[in-house]
C-alpha cells in the first residue's frame, strides 16, 4: 500500500477522526497512487494514522479506515451490515409500511463517497468517488448476502457523481437483476419511483420526517407545496386533510409525477398543479395560502456562490412572508451543504424583517436518522429547516 505523508501538525484533524484529507496537507507521497487507490496516511513523524481512497483534488484523501486492518471483502460487507442493523433499529428495514430507506449515507456510515438507497427491494447505488465506484463488485455481493429474497435489483447510478476527471466510463446501469421502476409506501402513502430517470436516486428520502410533521399542520388549511418535484409534501397535507393543495414546480415532468402520486393515493383530492417558476408563481398570488412549504433545489453547490444563494433565500422567503395569511405556517429548508444552520435562519430572518411580519419559531428541522452525521464530521449536516408561525 502506498504511504502518504502529512505535514508537520497536519494530523490533528485525523487525530480528532475527521474523515478527509486535503492536498495542502500532504507532504510525500511514497509512489504514485492511482485514482481511487487505497493509500496509507502517517504523521511527519511517522505514525500511522489511517487507510483511505486516494483522489485528485481539494479532498486527496478520504478516510475509510483509522486502524490497520485489511481493507477486503469481510471489511466492506461489515460496514453495510452495521448500516443495515442501524436502519433496522431505527424501524426503517423491514417496516412493511415504509420501504424506501436510506442504507448508507457516505461519511455519516463511516463510507466517505457512497450513497446507497433502498426503494422497496432495489437497491440503488450512487457513489461521489473513485474508491467507492471501484469497490462497487462488494457492495453488490455484500447487498445479495445481507438481504436476500428481500433484494431483487441492484442499480448503479453513478455516472453523473463521479468525478469527471477520473475517466471511469461509468454508466448507470444494472449490478444485478434488471427491476422496472414502481410504487413505494412511506408511513403508508404510496408513490411512483424512477431511480432510472429521477433526480438523485429517485426521491428525496431526506424530508421523511418533515413531510409527516407538514400533515399534522395541514388539517382545514389552504397549502401551498412550492418546489414540490414529485409532490411529497402535497400528498401529506392532503391526508393531513387540507382543505386546497397547489403544487408548483418549473418541471412538466415533476409536475405529471406530483399529479400521479396525487391520484395513487385519493380518488377525488381537493388538488391542483402548476408548472411555473416558483419566484414568478409567489409574486402573483394573494393572501389565500395559509401553510407554504418552500423546499429549493440547493441554490448553492460551491463557496464562491454563498452569497448569491443568500440572496436567493432571502428573497424567496421575503415573497412567502409577504403572501401568507395571518396566523399562517410556514415550512422553508434549505438543502445546500455549504450554507450553514446560522447563514440560512439569518436570511430568514431578514426577510421576515423586510416584510414586517411577526414570525415565531415552531421547529428547528433537520436530516432524518437514516441520514445520520458523523459527530467527527460536522459537514455532514447539510439539510435545515424552520417550521414558522407568521401573524
Amino acid at each position: 500500500m502506498i504511504i502518504i505523508q502529512l505535514k508537520p501538525g497536519k494530523d490533528q484533524s485525523l487525530l480528532r477522526f475527521h474523515p478527509w484529507v486535503f492536498s495542502g496537507a500532504i507532504k510525500k507521497i511514497d509512489g504514485k497512487p492511482t485514482e481511487g487507490e487505497l493509500v496509507e496516511v502517517i504523521s511527519n513523524e511517522g505514525r500511522f494514522l489511517g487507510i483511505g481512497h486516494y483522489q485528485v483534488g481539494s479532498i486527496t484523501i478520504r478516510m475509510v479506515s483509522f486502524e490497520k486492518v485489511n481493507v477486503d471483502y469481510p471489511f466492506w460487507k461489515n460496514k453495510l451490515f452495521q448500516a443495515y442493523l442501524l436502519r433496522k433499529k431505527l424501524n426503517l428495514a423491514e417496516n412493511n409500511q415504509n420501504n424506501v430507506y436510506r442504507l448508507v449515507h457516505g461519511e455519516g456510515d463511516g463510507l466517505p463517497g457512497l450513497i446507497i438507497d433502498i426503494y422497496n427491494t432495489t437497491a440503488v447505488i450512487q457513489s461521489h468517488s473513485v474508491g467507492m465506484y471501484l469497490t462497487r463488485d462488494h457492495f453488490t455481493r455484500a447487498l445479495k448476502e445481507i438481504y436476500g429474497q428481500n433484494l431483487t435489483a441492484i442499480y448503479d447510478k453513478s455516472e453523473a457523481t463521479i468525478p469527471f476527471k477520473a475517466n471511469t466510463g461509468a454508466k448507470n446501469g444494472y449490478l444485478w437483476g434488471d427491476n422496472e421502476p414502481g410504487t413505494i409506501l412511506e408511513y403508508g402513502n404510496k408513490f411512483h419511483i424512477d431511480w432510472v430517470e429521477g433526480q438523485k436516486t429517485g426521491f428525496f428520502i431526506d424530508q421523511r420526517e418533515n413531510r409527516k410533521l407538514v400533515e399534522t399542520y395541514s388539517r382545514d388549511r389552504t397549502v401551498l407545496n412550492v418546489f414540490g418535484y414529485t409532490g411529497g409534501f402535497s400528498v401529506y397535507a392532503l391526508r393531513g386533510g387540507a382543505k386546497l393543495v397547489h403544487s408548483v414546480d418549473s418541471s412538466e415532468r415533476a409536475i405529471d409525477l406530483t399529479n400521479q402520486n396525487v391520484d395513487l393515493n385519493f380518488t377525488e383530492p381537493n388538488h391542483e398543479s402548476f408548472a411555473v417558476d416558483a419566484f414568478e408563481y409567489l409574486n402573483n398570488i394573494d393572501d389565500k395560502y395559509d401553510l407554504i412549504i418552500l423546499d429549493p433545489p440547493a441554490f448553492a453547490k460551491h463557496q464562491d456562490a454563498l452569497r448569491n444563494a443568500l440572496q436567493a433565500y432571502k428573497r424567496i422567503n421575503t415573497r412567502a412572508f409577504s403572501k401568507i395569511k395571518p396566523g399562517g405556517i410556514l415550512f422553508t429548508f434549505s438543502c445546500s451543504q455549504i450554507v450553514n444552520k446560522d447563514q440560512f435562519r439569518q436570511a430568514v430572518f431578514s426577510a421576515a424583517a423586510i416584510a414586517k411580519r411577526n414570525v415565531r419559531i415552531l421547529h428547528q428541522l433537520t436530516q432524518p436518522a437514516d441520514h445520520p452525521i458523523n459527530i467527527y464530521h460536522p459537514e455532514g449536516e447539510y439539510l435545515k429547516g424552520l417550521v414558522l408561525y407568521i401573524e
